[in-house]
């Protein structure tokens, strides 16, 4: 097929590459802006901007350009930004989504499911309308969710399973989708206190937002981000947020959570053994306020 393909992050950039290597004619990549990044402030290009310079690809950041180029066909994985109307009447599209919708609609399916403790989730090809992720299913699969899976991790084998799904369906003439059936709940984008660990709720629920990424707590008024981490049986004697030198665990309110991985406030990551030699926490301080 002639496609346009429209997608942003680093997830986008397998499918981009199985859509080519599969012989559709990518006729146009539509990607976010260049963003200017580090101290130089360099304009640096999104990931799927890179790899469609290297596959010789058109390269856009304008969605308007997709309906002068003649595509049958509008692939969207995670594109960043709402296709308008007067595009989509003029190019149907598909959109690869972290969900088994109609759960998990919007922004941040992935980190939503990890943190509401759901056991499975899935990715779904969907119809593009305009509502948000509203269109009905062409295909989905559902993915089990394990226990010590990150966001990133899930995300990586969603978007291989979606990868798939999406080759198959563009193999033949797109059925008619099924609508969506169930309760719609929504993915809103998180912001930073999403990320606080607050020691003040299990443990179970603190590993989930460790797994999400960017977790971050306070130790001496300074910020510690919290890397990687195991649920553990919670110290005697210990209140919420106290810790434990020896064992790096860290009481919660039903549980504890051991220390695997952190990063001091202006420091690279590092092991929380490491961390433990350096700062020489006292038994009992307390992590956050």
């Amino acid at each position: 097929m002639r496609l346009a393909y429209l997608g942003s992050p680093e997830v986008a950039v397998g499918p981009l590459q199985a859509l080519v290597g599969a012989g559709h004619d990518v006729a146009l990549v539509v990607t976010q802006p260049d963003r200017r990044r580090g101290r130089g402030g360099a304009l640096i290009p999104t990931p799927v901007k890179s790899v469609a310079r290297d596959l010789g690809l058109a390269v856009s950041d304008r969605v308007d350009d997709v309906a002068r180029m003649g595509v049958e066909l509008g692939v969207v994985v995670a594109f960043g930004r709402i296709v308008r109307t007067n595009v989509l009447r003029a190019v149907p599209m598909v959109n690869l989504h972290f969900s088994l919708l109609p759960r998990w609609r919007g922004a941040a399916p992935v980190e939503r499911a990890l943190l509401a403790g759901d056991q499975v989730t899935g990715v779904c090809v969907m119809a593009v309308e305009e509502g948000l992720d509203t269109g009905g299913v062409y295909r989905s699969e559902v993915v089990p969710i394990g226990d010590e899976q990150t966001a990133d991790a899930l995300r990586a084998d969603l978007a291989a399973r979606g990868t798939r799904l999406l080759l198959e369906l563009l193999s033949d003439r797109l059925p008619e989708p099924v609508p969506q059936q169930g309760e719609p709940t929504y993915a809103s984008k998180l912001e930073p206190a999403d990320h606080h660990l607050d020691w003040e709720r299990p443990a179970a629920h603190l590993h989930r937002v460790v797994r999400v990424g960017q977790a971050w707590t306070t130790f001496r008024d300074r910020r510690l981000r919290i890397l990687d981490a195991r649920l553990a049986t919670a110290p005697p004697g210990l209140e919420a947020g106290q810790i434990d030198p020896a064992t790096l665990a860290v009481a919660t309110a039903e549980g504890a959570l051991q220390l695997v991985t952190v990063q001091p406030e202006g420091r690279g990551p590092q092991p929380a053994n490491a961390w433990r030699n350096g700062a020489r926490p006292r038994p009992g301080e307390r992590l956050g306020t």
